[in-house]
């Protein structure tokens, strides 16, 4: 795909990985339709970027309301989008029985509802233009590694993979890639707002989380320029991040291995 005219959205544009990625496309040419849950960070991003984005607006992802709006007062001004980002997404820490079900029922919704509906209520419009165009749903290295203690973010990634491999082969006929981002560790506000469950002490356990990411963590552009080659080149699961690229591999030709490497990282580290 060549870059500059197309329109692009990305969810969750206000930080990290999305704002990032608002940069990337927009300095690739692409207009920008963004969202997020927060109203100043998408304000501030709306000045940063040249040209000034199409729409810049308040919606939560996992809202199926919300998004059902959103896509129709985007498709109220154009046809159809040639790219959607869905990267919206939040962390929580907790083996599966020590996780409160309401924060299994909140990362489900924003981090695999929230990709279903960016698909959902963008996609056919694509489709029925018929001039293709690219979906990027972002992953993580928890997509395809299980690790401890992360079991209802690996869940929800795990998923948005399986989603994502999927509506790849569906939508091939029609001339539109699906790329999934796995990313690492990257040093974003994620694990800083992440609630921690099962330990004495919470705060304790995001500092150091915090701490790592800030220290070893990759910086949020790696992703964004691996979104956008992505979308050049349509390429299909895109590990970012060192760590990730290694884990993807050894999971692959020797899992063993990469339980234990894995297990290494995440007792000296912790991982997005």
């Amino acid at each position: 795909m060549k870059l500059p005219g197309k329109t692009a959205l990305v969810t969750g544009a206000a930080s990290g990985i999305g704002r990032a990625t608002a940069h990337a496309l927009a300095q690739a040419g692409c207009r920008l339709v963004l969202c997020d849950i927060s109203r100043a960070g998408l304000d501030s991003l709306a000045r940063e970027l040249d040209p000034v984005p199409l729409f810049a607006e308040v919606v939560d992802v996992g809202d199926r309301a919300a998004m059902q709006a959103f896509a129709a007062a985007v498709h109220e001004e154009l046809p159809a989008l040639d790219i959607v980002v869905n990267n919206a997404g939040i962390a929580v820490a907790g083996s599966l029985w020590e996780t409160p079900l309401e924060a299994w029922d909140r990362v489900l919704r924003v981090n695999l509802e929230g990709v279903l509906h960016g698909c959902h209520f963008f996609v056919p419009k694509m489709v029925e233009r018929g001039q293709g165009g690219q979906v990027v749903n972002v992953s993580s290295l928890f997509g395809y590694f299980g690790g401890g203690n992360v079991n209802a973010y690996c869940t929800s990634k795990f998923a948005v993979l399986g989603m994502s491999e999927c509506l790849r082969a569906e939508l091939r006929p029609h001339g539109i890639g699906v790329s999934t981002i796995c990313p690492g560790m990257i040093k974003t506000s994620i694990v800083a707002e992440a609630p921690v469950f099962g330990v004495s002490d919470p705060g304790a356990a995001q500092e150091h989380v915090r701490r790592t990411f800030a220290s070893k963590g990759a910086p949020p552009s790696k992703v964004a320029r691996a979104i956008v080659k992505a979308i050049r080149k349509d390429k299909g699961v895109v590990p970012v991040a060192p760590e990730a690229w290694v884990l993807y591999w050894l999971k692959r030709f020797t899992p063993g291995l990469a339980a234990w490497l894995g297990r290494t990282l995440d007792d000296r580290f912790g991982l997005e």
